[in-house]
């Protein structure tokens, strides 16, 4: 296992190979996890949502239906072109080509309302994974969730889900956040980061 973030050659290779090569549109496992992503975020609606790691945009599409404005993020073009196709119609959807922390978008500080990143965390270094929430946490409004999907399973990526999730997550607690929501299913987890609100009498 190499400590080294995946570089964007690889997963264009990956892409160039197959149309769909994690099965995200069409594996129980993504279906059920959209399923629970989508159910943290049921009955919210998001003016500017952040969806870093949005592959073909399957989840992209889905979570569309809840955002005015919605910039999604993808390292290869191979599968930006899918996404772009699929979510055609969609009003308010964007796409941003960039192999992240290094290419995070040129976004205003405070303005993302949502930020969600999926199946991404694990193919970044340990020290990329810190700089990825330390933009997240810049470009985060205040009361604005983070939620992070990360398979569980074995991996050769620099470091397995738990461990991207849980060095995320201690940027962001180091920067008053705090987790809202930590769930572990049969093959990945599911957490969210916000504020705790405090009881009127506080």
């Amino acid at each position: 296992m190499s400590g080294a973030s995946w570089p964007r050659a690889v997963f264009e290779r990956i892409h160039a190979d197959s149309a769909d090569p994690w099965g995200v549109g069409s594996r129980p496992y993504e279906r059920d996890k959209y399923r629970r992503t989508l159910a943290l975020l049921a009955g919210l609606r998001f003016h500017h949502a952040l969806e870093l790691g949005c592959s073909i945009g399957v989840m992209t599409a889905c979570l569309a239906r809840q955002c005015d404005h919605l910039l999604a993020v993808d390292v290869a073009e191979a599968a930006l072109a899918q996404a772009r196709h699929r979510c055609a119609n969609l009003k308010g959807v964007r796409f941003y080509r960039g192999q992240l922390p290094d290419d995070f978008p040129e976004l205003p500080a405070a303005s993302c309302d949502l930020i969600i990143i999926s199946e991404l965390l694990y193919f970044l270094s340990r020290a990329d994974i810190a700089r990825l929430a330390t933009h997240c946490l810049r470009v985060r409004q205040p009361r604005a969730p983070i939620v992070l999907v990360n398979w569980t399973g074995p991996t050769d990526t620099p470091c397995n889900g738990n461990e991207a999730a849980r060095r995320f997550i201690a940027t962001c607690l180091a920067a008053g956040l705090h987790v809202t929501h930590a769930q572990h299913h049969a093959h990945y987890r599911l957490d969210m980061l916000g504020h705790v609100a405090k009881a009127a009498n506080q």
